[in-house]
């Protein structure tokens, strides 16, 4: 009540006496309460009165020195709780009040204080700011603040302060560069960061690095500040501050504006256009690859005149605009349509067009009358026991048309090398003719010394689906009627196995290899050599283009390498070479990495998230800083530019290190050597493009033991990645390989991601001013001497090693099960888009069982449509291989339903490096609305394989298709929804509208029981507008699937459940595809109940989480592939998941299977 009066006769009253006493009163009132009494003060107009008493008083002439006082003492109480402050004072008229009082009191610091501090709540409105700086206020300031003084230093940092608020107007910045203020503030800063020796004035000196970072946010800002010598003034001070840690506020602001000011370069490239260019058949006018190459030569630079303009400011109150844009962040996205967030079968396709389609689908019409089912039961017994007993399988033979005669490999005598690191392929173009008939001459690899005893087989020809022998069957492309044959593999099953160990093993403590090939030095296929183009190994001969020199004995060094088909029973090195054979690469590769060639086993030990040191990231973007402070200590040596195709590796003394991309999936342009022991690379943009720059794979060598190497990858794009969380890169090292240690490791230290100094012009952007690149670095310490190591972002999963997953999975084949490989269609440089078609035979050919196996629900399942995502190729790699599998679970699973697969949607991106791309320059997750035959011809077919499903009333139940996420944790769903997609909008909508099926959310929650690295709590179900033409949106809207879903697996790690705090491995993707499975499974019992009311419910019962149904509502992600948000540090589970094991019967025997899968590989290497 004392304040609601006060208020009452501080309006009314007309003697300045009474007027002090009250506002005395006021003063001590509002002082306590934590601000709540001030709140209410605000909301009774008591900033009005205070305004309006303020305007009244200055007419007065001379004004009340104390009231003056007393009334900006109150007013800076109060501002900071009124939001309409700075708009209240304009209007009232009070702001210049304010402004002339301190013009007359300069040198009064008792009454220029409060003044200061109301300034200070005033200029947080952009319009009062600018309106201040007309006034002169900004010059006013530079008369306040001082150099070094302990006397009045409160109101000096007040003072800054002010100035601080006032230059982040872009006006009142620009007048402060016109005033020549920047050496000024740089001087003063000097001068205080000399003489606060026991840094008691921080906050003066924090003030003043304010004021820069504020005028430095405009370029002529940057420009003044350079040219005063700001860059090394700031260096300087900051490296005498590192020591103490209490100084961190001033290191961290200092950095910031010396990262803004360090000069803008382009990057050391001829053109950020890709090294490599593929001729499309036809350029759409109005594409990004018309655009692209219709840019005039230069555009790549990073100034132009759109970069030199900046923005106007709006001439409005912007107090309330950081909420406003909050709130349009989150919501300019999501679709608001409610007619299209209504999913209308649309198949837009006549069936005359759609019925070609037709023999993709045998399954739904075979009758089986000629397979002889009591045959296949005996063999399936034997087959099995037969699989069960054998530990170690030995590749099956390949057929391959030939063309001409096989010619031999004959290994090159002159050459000396200590060890191979690949093998070398003659290929065919990239881009073969349509004339062309038979694929190249197949290569006899006898001549590869291999100490593996040949093992006794045993033939056993099962049936197969039509009653004829097991073979692959490959379709026609459904565009052309096969233009040339394409190649049949005819794969036979073999008997129970017995491997026989040769005479020469290596033996070393930790190594489960037993068995080694010795293989001769170097592999030159076809008998023709192959001119080597990229980095060398230890003496892989220098000279690029030369065929090295003889060694004493006039032989090639032999390689003894570890027998890793002991540790893969699904990977076979020698057939993995006759697929790289058949692929297709715009750059022709002729090498195979020796990672791909030897495989991946799956380390046992579990690599935590890398814990970042405090202070890594700063620490090396001041060494960024050094190379301008001190440019003679950079030797900026090319040593390796995929612009000189003839010899991207430049030699030198040895000196250097050496670095090769050249083989399939490979990514790295060039390699500049900045210090001795210090690297920036350079990443080659998407074919057709000149940008999605994340994806590397590479390989290094020329090491020296002990010595740490840094490594910049300088041309990233994203805003932020997880390697600023925990993750580390993928490292293979060939020395370890050869100890019996054939795997990728996360590796590096010291990793951190931040913007740097180089950008691309506002065109070559796509519109955006001055686009900056982002820094990936981390540091590598080798171990071992004549090493070679290869570098990736993930773990690598090449198409050829897809061709040789899908050809030995037959080996896994018995007559109860339903496998047919077609091919789906070719890319645009001629390579095959696969599609698998599981599950199980029916039981006979009576009109019962044969009803029951054509009628089984499909679930159409893709992945890789993204090149850098190789995770989604490991998770699909799971599914395959429990798809395959013998355990109970697996059998049902293919009894319940028949699988259509994808398993790569755009093997052009893959085999030649992209990240995001197809050969087309386009992202093929954005073309599913209207896909162009020619130019995407797997988003095409694969989309007229569900419009044909769709029109012959068999659409999936299940449509999902894999992806890998870069800036989330754990692996998640997103899916489609009419309700929750408008519980973010404030669209108005009826009961009716919102009315659907809530199945949609079934999949997930079960895979969040039993999937350890699954969150609920990061799937969302939300429709965006920017994801219409996405598969998911897609195949929901247009094909009617209610559970179409995007499933993406974190390329970093999990926080929350089993996994909490690790990075994943393959293990842990493999699994993820595993626990789909058995999700399915699941999701068969529930689909069966007619009354979907209930569904959740059900669920809810049998999972045992019927606590949560009801809290657990829907995570909104603005961006489905790549979310455009920063992640904290401090990860916190966002999902209702417990962390404990699962407790389900499924769950336990799924994650059994895999570890016994797991098991058995390891002992298959040791016994």
């Amino acid at each position: 009540m004392n304040l609601y009066l006060g208020l009452g006769v501080l309006q009314n009253s007309r003697d300045v006496q009474t007027t002090l006493t009250i506002l005395s009163i006021l003063t001590e009132l509002l002082t306590v309460g934590r601000g709540r009494r001030v709140g209410v003060f605000v909301s009774k107009g008591g900033t009005g009165v205070l305004f309006q008493i303020l305007v009244n008083a200055s007419k007065e002439f001379p004004p009340s020195e104390e009231l003056m006082l007393q009334l900006h003492s109150l007013l800076a109480k109060v501002g900071p709780k009124d939001r309409k402050f700075g708009m209240k004072a304009r209007l009232s008229g009070a702001l210049n009040v304010t402004i002339n009082l301190m013009k007359r009191n300069l040198l009064n610091t008792k009454l220029l204080l409060p003044c200061l501090q109301v300034l200070r709540v005033y200029a947080t409105s952009s319009v009062n700011a600018i309106s201040l700086g007309k006034n002169g206020v900004v010059e006013l300031m530079f008369k306040v603040i001082a150099p070094y003084s302990k006397k009045n230093t409160s109101l000096l940092k007040v003072a800054l302060d002010a100035l601080g608020a006032l230059l982040k107007s872009k006006t009142n910045a620009r007048r402060a560069v016109d005033g020549n203020f920047v050496p000024v503030l740089l001087n003063l800063y000097l001068d205080w960061h000399r003489n606060d020796a026991r840094h008691r004035y921080m906050l003066i000196r924090k003030g003043l690095l304010v004021c820069l970072k504020n005028i430095t946010n405009i370029k002529v800002g940057r420009k003044a500040f350079f040219e005063a010598n700001g860059m090394r003034i700031l260096y300087n001070s900051s490296t005498e501050c590192l020591p103490v840690r209490t100084l961190d506020p001033l290191v961290n602001t200092s950095s910031l504006i010396m990262r803004k000011c360090f000069p803008k370069n382009r990057l050391p490239l001829p053109t950020i256009k890709s090294a490599f260019h593929f001729q499309l058949p036809h350029v759409p006018a109005d594409g990004p690859v018309a655009q692209l190459y219709s840019q005039l030569p230069g555009v790549d630079d990073v100034v132009d005149e759109s970069d030199d303009n900046e923005e106007p400011e709006a001439d409005s109150d912007t107090e309330n605009d950081e909420d406003e844009k909050d709130n349009c962040s989150l919501n300019d996205d999501i679709e608001t349509d409610i007619n299209k967030l209504h999913p209308k079968r649309s198949i837009g396709r006549s069936f005359e067009e759609l019925k070609f389609y037709k023999k993709f689908f045998s399954e739904l019409f075979e009758d089986f009358q000629r397979y002889d089912f009591e045959c296949s039961k005996s063999l399936s017994t034997s087959s099995s026991a037969s699989l069960s007993s054998s530990s170690t399988r030995v590749a099956r033979p390949i057929a391959l048309p030939a063309a001409s005669s096989q010619k031999q490999i004959s290994p090159n005598s002159q050459e000396d090398f200590n060890f191979v690191k690949r093998l070398h392929t003659q290929q065919s173009p990239s881009t073969p003719a349509s004339t062309t008939t038979a694929p190249q001459t197949p290569i006899d690899l006898d001549s590869i010394h291999i100490n593996k005893d040949e093992d006794k087989k045993e033939d056993a020809k099962f049936p197969s689906p039509d009653g004829q022998t097991i073979s692959a069957t490959f379709c026609r492309s459904p565009e052309q009627e096969l233009i040339h044959p394409l190649e049949c593999v005819s794969l036979e099953d073999k008997g129970n196995l017995r491997a026989e160990v040769g005479s020469e093993r290596v033996k070393q403590e930790g190594s489960p290899v037993n068995n080694t090939r010795h293989i001769q030095s170097p592999l030159l296929l076809g008998g023709i050599p192959t001119r080597r183009v990229g980095g060398g190994g230890s003496n892989w001969g220098s000279d690029c283009g030369s065929e090295g020199t003889e060694d004493e004995s006039g032989e090639g060094a032999v390689l003894e390498v570890p027998d890793t088909a002991q540790l893969l029973p699904l990977h076979d090195p020698d057939l993995y070479v006759e697929m790289v054979k058949e692929t297709f690469s715009v750059p022709r590769y002729a090498e195979v990495a020796y990672p791909d060639y030897f495989g991946h086993v799956a380390p046992t030990s579990k690599e935590p998230l890398l814990e970042r040191l405090y202070g890594v990231q700063r620490s090396k973007i001041f060494q960024d800083i050094e190379r301008l402070i001190h440019p003679n200590d950079i030797l900026d040596k090319v040593v390796y530019d995929l612009d000189i195709p003839s010899c991207p590796v430049v030699e030198d003394s040895g000196e250097s290190l050496k670095f090769n991309s050249q083989f399939e999936s490979g990514n790295l342009r060039k390699a500049v050597q900045v210090r001795k022991y210090e690297y920036d690379l350079v990443l080659n943009a998407d074919i057709n493009s000149n940008h999605y720059h994340q994806w590397f794979y590479f390989e290094v060598s020329g090491m020296r033991v002990g010595t740490t190497y840094r490594f910049n990858i300088i041309n990233c794009e994203k805003s932020n990645s997880q390697f600023n969380y925990g993750m580390q890169v993928l490292m293979y090292s060939v020395q370890e390989a050869i100890s019996g240690r054939p795997c990728w490791v996360r590796a590096g230290t010291d990793i951190c991601y931040y913007k740097n100094h180089f950008a691309r012009s506002s065109i070559a952007a796509g519109g955006q001013k001055g686009k900056s690149y982002y820094t990936l670095t981390f540091s590598i310490t080798f171990s071992h001497k004549d090493d070679v190591c290869y570098f990736a972002y993930h773990y690598p999963y090449t198409y050829s090693s897809l061709k040789m997953h899908l050809s030995k999975l037959e080996d896994l084949r018995t007559p109860r099960i339903y496998l047919r490989q077609d091919v789906l269609c070719e890319t645009l440089s001629g390579n095959s888009c696969p599609l698998l078609t599981i599950t199980a035979m029916p039981e006979s050919n009576s009109n019962d069982h044969i009803c029951q196996f054509r009628n089984r629900p499909l679930i159409f399942l893709s992945a890789r449509v993204h090149p850098g995502e190789t995770n989604a190729s490991w998770v699909m790699k799971g599914t395959l291989e429990f798809l395959m599998g013998s355990s109970p679970l697996a059998a049902s699973l293919r009894e319940a339903y028949i699988f259509k697969i994808v398993p790569m949607l755009n093997p052009d991106g893959v085999v030649n490096g992209n990240h995001r791309c197809s050969l087309s320059g386009e992202d093929l997750n954005r073309q599913w609305l209207n896909p162009n035959p020619e130019l995407h011809p797997t988003i095409y077919h694969t989309k007229s394989l569900l419009q044909y499903l769709a029109y012959i009333q068999r659409a999936p139940l299940v449509f999902c298709d894999y992806h890998g996420h870069s800036r989330k944790k754990n692996v998640f769903m997103y899916g489609c929804s009419v309700k929750e997609t408008v519980w973010q909008t404030n669209i108005s909508a009826s009961s009716s509208d919102l009315q659907e099926d809530l199945g949609y959310r079934t999949l997930p929650k079960i895979l969040s029981q039993i999937a350890p690295a699954f969150s609920m709590g990061s799937s969302s179900f939300v429709v965006e507008r920017s994801k219409e033409s996405t598969a998911r949106v897609v195949v929901w809207r247009e094909i009617g699937v209610q559970r179409s879903y995007t499933m993406e697996s974190t390329l970093c790690g999990c926080d929350q459940g089993k996994y909490k705090g690790l990075q994943i491995g393959t293990r842990e993707l493999e699994e993820m595809g595993a626990q789909f499975c058995v999700a399915l499974l699941r999701l068969k019992r529930l689909t069966g109940l007619r009354n979907h009311q209930n569904l959740l419910d059900l669920e809810c019962d049998i999972i045992g989480t019927q606590s949560k149904a009801a809290s657990s509502l829907t995570t909104y992600v603005m961006e489905e592939d790549e979310p455009s948000f920063l992640e904290a540090i401090d990860y916190s589970a966002e999902s209702n998941d417990e962390d404990g094991e699962p407790e389900n019967e499924l769950c336990c025997e799924v994650q059994e299977n895999f570890d016994l899968l797991s098991d058995s590989e390891t002992t298959t290497g040791t016994s």
